[in-house]
Formats: structure tokens, sequence, C-alpha cells
């Protein structure tokens, strides 16, 4: 594994210099693309106007009349945080808005699978005589419903489509869609994700009732009180942030920090044992977005749709201690899955080493029939990262078939990937979907195996043996008098950080004072940097010196700078990502 130190550019840092930012917080900017300080501007001002959005003027109609003339709203999500967040958004906007006939719907992903399909579509029209809807909208999912957008019309329900995911060679004949990936769509951002998306459209209806005198002389409901489930959705769900979802995001943490959240979110914050006033975007993505997936990994995300919903804080305790010892649950069966995954792949490696087999695959799948259909994701991820190449898991359906999840690496589009191999085998896949770097796919127990072979051999033609090799991008080395509570701090506030605007990352070498093992796996440090007489702390996560000699006195780290809160003390503390000794 070798780390890549990324130079800061020397002829570029003028405009950011004269803002008066932390020295290394410039720096850091600056290795991120940031060319002036308007790109570093937070306020809702500078959002990226809703206009330009394809068919959000269409979409913003059809909702102001069914507001207007109280009809049967039915939202229909998906079974992750971004969907969950993307229902509750929708739900409460309309209900701020004036309706007063709202539901919702999230498909089991056991029994339906993804999406508005005409199954989930007959459930919507026949569960509750009292409540067929008028009009569906489909939050995150929709773009490829075509056969359920059809059974919808057919039933005389007329859908609207928000979604973010890549559009396929048809698009469903629904009312009106929105989605910043459709083609001839020209928003500017492309990665607004499924509740970024349903917020600008909420945004417009405002505006349409605003233009038709709904609200008379006020100017209507303050949707920015809804940025709290727009920033945990959009950084759940992994998507860029770059300078619009960095708006959305650090505005929503900006309101929970000042306990301007939803009780549900503030529940969620509490069972994770973070500290409200000082959230960060890393806590949305490591603590809460884990705990509201696990409703739709295990059971109903229904309940976590709940838990976004209600205004009840003792309620909002009870779902989300729920929803917490859920995820305890699929830590476990994940832990289970990973070590079985573990094994597949030494004996994979053994083979190859004996000659019996080739190396590794360069797309990789792995099967065994009773992994768990809510956890491969997961574990798809946990493979990926620790062998640096495309990975897809496969579970078995009630019906037999096989349900893969996949997550890839920089230089494979997985989705492209996917299609790519659907057109050269017709047949082979059943449905497929997703993003660059995750996507699902569907398709028969008995096909796995020339799957495997497509899908190796198309991914070689992507990804070359240098591709595999993991890199570590650093931002440099940090002088050991900047190794401080007030950097952390900085660097902390400096956010919102996430995908494709990565918090910052160091590297050095360090003279190893002290270390041991907590919690089994965990390896507790006192470092120096070399040649200084200051120490301090670090921690690596799931990592332990088992086969480091023992007379290891120095370390290399690649590590974040963070602040350690325990017993109302604040201090600085490294936050290992790799450790080697030296």
């Amino acid at each position: 594994m070798s780390i890549t130190i990324k130079r800061r550019p020397a002829d570029d840092t003028t405009a950011l210099t004269e803002a008066g930012l932390h020295p290394v917080l410039e720096s850091i900017y600056v290795r991120r693309g940031i060319q002036s300080v308007q790109q570093l501007e937070r306020g809702l001002a500078h959002l990226l106007p809703l206009d330009q959005l394809k068919g959000v003027e269409s979409a913003a109609e059809l909702l102001a009349e069914a507001v207007t003339s109280q009809q049967r709203i039915l939202i229909v999500g998906d079974f992750d945080c971004d969907g969950a967040t993307s229902s509750a958004l929708a739900a409460r906007a309309l209900r701020m808005l004036g309706a007063t006939q709202v539901d919702y719907l999230v498909p089991n992903r056991f029994e339906y699978g993804y999406g508005l399909t005409p199954e989930i579509v007959a459930v919507a029209a026949e569960r509750n005589p009292d409540f067929i809807p008028d009009l569906i909208v489909t939050v995150d999912n929709g773009i490829s419903s075509i056969e359920g957008v059809a059974a919808a019309n057919e039933r005389g329900i007329r859908v609207l489509v928000t979604d973010h995911h890549l559009q396929g060679n048809e698009l469903p004949a629904a009312a009106a869609i929105v989605n910043p990936n459709q083609q001839g769509d020209e928003f500017p951002s492309k990665n607004l994700a499924g509740v970024g998306v349903i917020f600008y459209v909420m945004l417009a209806v405002r505006a349409e009732l605003r233009k038709q005198g709904v609200f008379g002389n006020e100017s209507g409901p303050n949707l920015a009180e809804l940025l709290d489930l727009v920033a945990l959705g959009t950084v759940a769900d992994v998507v860029p942030l770059d300078h619009n979802n960095r708006i959305l995001v650090g505005q929503g943490l900006a309101r929970i920090r000042a306990g301007k959240c939803s009780a549900g979110i503030s529940a969620l914050i509490s069972v994770a044992k973070r500290n409200l006033s000082t959230l960060a975007s890393t806590d949305l993505g490591f603590a809460l977005g884990p705990r509201l997936n696990a409703a739709g990994r295990l059971d109903d995300m229904s309940l976590g749709i709940e838990l976004l919903l209600t205004d009840d804080r003792a309620r909002a305790t009870e779902l989300a201690q729920r929803l917490d010892g859920l995820n305890h649950e699929r830590r476990q069966i994940e832990t289970e899955m990973k070590a079985e995954a573990m094994l597949i792949l030494d004996e994979m490696e053994l083979d190859a080493s004996a000659g019996k087999k080739e190396e590794l695959p360069t797309g990789l799948c792995l099967f065994e029939p009773h992994w768990h259909q809510g956890v491969i994701g997961i574990l798809a991820s946990r493979i990926k990262d620790r062998l640096h190449r495309p990975v897809i898991i496969f579970a078995q359906t009630d019906d037999g078939s096989l349900k893969g999840s996949a997550r890839s690496v920089p230089g494979l589009h997985i989705r492209d990937a996917l299609d790519a191999v659907a057109a050269h085998h017709p047949g082979l896949l059943s449905k497929f979907g997703g993003h660059a770097m995750a996507a699902g796919l569907s398709l028969a127990a008995d096909d796995l195996d020339r799957f495997r072979e497509a899908f190796d051999v198309e991914v070689r033609r992507h990804l070359s043996a240098e591709d595999l090799r993991r890199e570590i991008l650093s931002d440099g080395e940090l002088s050991d008098n900047a190794l401080n509570l007030e950097l952390a701090e900085a660097l902390r506030a400096g956010g919102p950080w996430g995908q494709g605007f990565p918090e910052p990352l160091f590297d050095g070498v360090f003279e190893l004072v002290n270390r041991r093992i907590v919690g089994e796996k965990h390896l507790k440090l006192v470092v120096r940097p070399a040649g200084s007489q200051q120490v301090i702390d670090a921690i690596a996560f799931n990592t332990t010196d088992d086969d480091w000699p023992v007379d290891v006195k120095q370390v290399e780290l690649a590590y974040r700078l963070d602040v350690n809160e325990f017993n109302g003390k604040r201090s600085a503390q490294l936050m290992v990502e790799y450790i080697e000794p030296v």
C-alpha cells in the first residue's frame, strides 16, 4: 500500500490567503479545487436556482393542484437512508404546504425489491379502500419504473417521479419527472441525492402556491426547517459533496447543532452517543445513517420513516432505541458474513498459489446461499476496501434467483459496466441499476458462473494491475506545533467533508511511546513526532499489533486530526487510517 502526498499548487493561493483562513485549511481547500472564497459560501442564497431542473415547473403545478384540491397523495420511497429521509421530507413538506391527505409506502426489499413496481402499485391501490391515491410521488426511485408507472396509469393514478439515479434507454410515462441526471437536464449539479431532489421540488411547489396567492400576504412555510433531513440523506447516500451539496449539508448541520432538528434525528444522535452541539458530517455518515439503514436492511424502513415523522420526543426515543438494536444485530450478521467471505478468499488465494487457478479476479463475485440480502451491500464495501477492486456480493432470494450488490473503485463506473455486460449477454441480467460506485442487480442462480466470467472480462477492459493498488491520498505532513486542539476544531468546522470533498488526511513518521489493545480489536497509541518532545494520543480502529516485532520504535501513520471528548474534556487526537511499523 502506498501513500501519495498531494502537493499544494504554489501559484493558486492568493484569493484564499486574503480570506484570513488558517494556513493549513487554506492549503487543504486548494488541493480540493477551491479557487475562490465564493466556493466556500454556505448561505442558502448561494444554492443553484431551482428553475434549471428539467420538469420542475410541471411537477410543481401537479403537486400544487393536488394540495389545493385535497387529493390523496401517496409517497413511494426507497428502503435506505436517502429513501427514508426523502419520504419523511416529502410528507412533512406537503403537510406544511396544506395537504391533508398524505401517506407513504416503502416496498419491503425482501418481498418486492426496489422501486415502483406493478406489484407495489397494486398494494397502493388495494391496501386501504379509504385511501386510493390520486397521485403517487416517487422519491429516490422511479426513473427506471417503466412497468410500474404504466400500471399506475392503467388504474387512473397519476405519477410524479423524483429521482437522482441514471436513466436507462426508456423513461417512464409519468405525468412529470424531476431528475438532474435525466437526458436534457441542464441543472449544473448532477450530484443531488434523492432527498435533495425532493427538497428542490417542494421549494418549487411553495413558489407555485405563492404565485396562486394561496398564502395571502404571507410567504408560506419555512422549508429550511427540513434541512436536517436533507443533510442526513445526502451524506448517508455518499453522493459527491460539490458546492451545492455542501451548502445543503452545512445548513442542515447548523440547524442540528443549534438544536433545531426533528425529534427523530435528535433521538438518533442520543442513542449513537454523539454530541448534538458539535455534530460533524462524519457522524451523519458513520453513526446516524447506519442506524436508520438498519431498519431497511433487517426489517421494514417504515420504522425509520416513522422516527423521522414523529414530533413526540418519547416516541422518537423508543423508535431510535429499536433502530439501535437492529443495528447491533446487523453488525453481528455482517461480522459472520465477512468471516465466511475471508475464508472463501483465502481458499481462492491458496488455489492460485498452488497453480490450480489464476489469481483473484479483477472483478470479484462472492456468493453463499444463506447470506442476508440486507447486508450484502455492506459486505461488498468491506471486501472492496480490503482488496481494492470491484466486488459484487450475492444472496439468494425467496424465489431462488440471486440478488447482487456491487461496489466499485475509481476507474470503473459500475452501473455502466453492468450495462455493457447486459448488452453483450442479452437476458443474463433480469434487472440492474445504480451509480458510478454502487449498483444492484438480479439474475438467475444458474447464470452465476456465466456472469462471473462476463463481469471479470468487462472489468479487465477498464482496470489494470496498477489500478488495483490502493492509494491513500494525504494532505502532507503537519508540523509538531500544528498537532493541537485549535487546528483540530478548525478542520472539523471547515467542512462539511464527504464524498468528493474528503476529510483532511495527513501522514508522517512518529516515535512510538506506548501501545495497547482496547476493546479487543482497537490499537490505542501514544506517539511523538520524530525529533519532538510533544506527545499525542492516537487510535487505530479494527487494528491490532499481533504481527509487530516487540522492539518497534517508530510507525508511519496516515491520520485525521480530530477532537476527542472524554469526561467533558476536549483534546486533539489522531484518528489513524493506515499504520505500518518502521
